[in-house]
């Protein structure tokens, strides 16, 4: 009798994926990227395991590859709907570019005071050398069956209809986000001036409609399910190396490249 008693007062299940790092392919940053292949088994177990009420998601993301964005979201999306099961966001520190993606594959999305919501744009970046190799006396030597083959080559001096074709590769992927933004927030967005790559904090984004609340993972979902709702933990595991510390002059440069975009938000 007591069993049975125990399970009846048992609360609500809901799910928890902790979405951590960068966005990127698998093999990128040592492991610790998030990206659609190392997720989805995560995904899948925390949709379907336990018959939970709702899939919470804890985010912190400076972003990355868009086309891993995309995917990931398209996944908890598609998982969402079949299973009938609403996703709740909850963002940390940075939920911006790639990050703020994943943030509207939500049904509702919530931030800290704090938090660091929006850059919805595209960037670039890269270094040129040539200067430097024609002081140094070294020839650069390129042959390819294209003449664009070797667009944006660092090592010679950049052409205009390179920058040109870049801006416009830009835009593809900008009016994308754009499209998935505007898709999941719909009405709640308050300006269609919330594209420009500008992030807001706070209750500024809640403001603009970016997001739709203040609140923190355990008092809003014991809010949302009652006192005795169950929070049941799913997430990436670090290899036994990363858990130890230990690395290669590989990791470093990835570390190095992770801090890049983390360092654009004062992270």
């Amino acid at each position: 009798m007591i069993p049975i008693l125990k399970k009846l007062k048992r609360g609500s299940v809901v799910n928890v994926i902790r979405l951590s790092g960068v966005i990127a392919e698998s093999g990128r940053f040592g492991g610790g990227a998030l990206n659609d292949a190392t997720l989805a088994p995560i995904l899948e177990r925390a949709f379907r395991k336990g018959k939970p009420k709702a899939v919470a998601i804890t985010l912190n993301s400076p972003g990355g590859s868009p086309v891993q964005s995309s995917l990931i979201g398209a996944r908890i999306r598609r998982l969402s709907e079949e299973m009938d099961v609403p996703v709740y966001a909850f963002c940390e520190d940075v939920a911006a570019s790639g990050g703020y993606w994943l943030a509207c594959a939500a049904d509702e999305i919530y931030v800290d005071d704090s938090s660091i919501i929006g850059s919805i744009g595209v960037i670039s970046a890269s270094f040129g050398f040539h200067e430097l190799m024609q002081k140094q006396g070294v020839e650069r030597r390129v042959h390819t069956a294209g003449q664009d083959k070797s667009m944006l080559d660092p090592f010679r001096p950049e052409r205009p209809a390179d920058v040109k074709r870049l801006k416009a590769l830009q835009k593809k992927i900008h009016d994308n986000f754009i499209a998935h933004v505007q898709t999941r927030r719909g009405d709640r967005l308050t300006s269609d001036k919330l594209f420009s790559g500008e992030v807001w904090v706070g209750n500024d984004a809640v403001d603009n409609g970016l997001v739709d609340g203040i609140a923190h993972l355990g008092p809003k979902m014991k809010q949302m399910f009652g006192e005795n709702v169950r929070l049941n933990i799913f997430g990436q595991r670090k290899s036994l190396f990363k858990r130890l510390g230990f690395g290669s002059s590989v990791n470093v440069l990835s570390d190095i490249e992770e801090r890049t975009f983390w360092s654009q938000f004062g992270l």
